[in-house]
């Protein structure tokens, strides 16, 4: 699997995440509020995408891996993280940094629901 597509998996494993384009990319949203967008056009030819994420932890990423993690345009200044896929992707890593995204933007209790243990079943 490809990393867009493992990034789209991981997306809409989310509670009620829906995926639609976005500016030509796809984009995931929770509750019609993007957390997550591909953005594979503004930074040449790079393959990469853009998640929420606190100013704080953006910048200590950036400083410490740059050839993963970028400050992105548009959206840096809300704290936003770039996240390049066209290098070696540690899915796990992915994985955390689009669930964070997921629980700044999603109400809080929906947010919860990635900490409810499973249902019995």
């Amino acid at each position: 699997m490809d990393a867009v597509e493992r990034l789209r998996k991981t997306c809409l494993a989310l509670p009620e995440v829906t995926e639609r384009l976005s500016h030509g990319e796809p984009t995931w949203f929770v509750r019609n509020r993007v957390f997550v967008m591909l953005a594979d056009h503004h930074h040449d030819d790079r393959l990469a995408f853009w998640c929420a994420a606190l100013a704080e932890e953006r910048d200590a990423l950036v400083a410490a891996e740059p050839e993963r993690f970028f400050r992105p345009p548009y959206v840096g200044h809300r704290g936003w993280l770039g996240v390049y896929l066209d290098v070696e992707v540690d899915g796990d890593r992915v994985t955390e940094l689009v669930q964070a995204a997921f629980r700044l933007v999603a109400p809080k209790r929906l947010a919860a629901r990635l900490d409810a243990p499973p249902a019995d079943g």
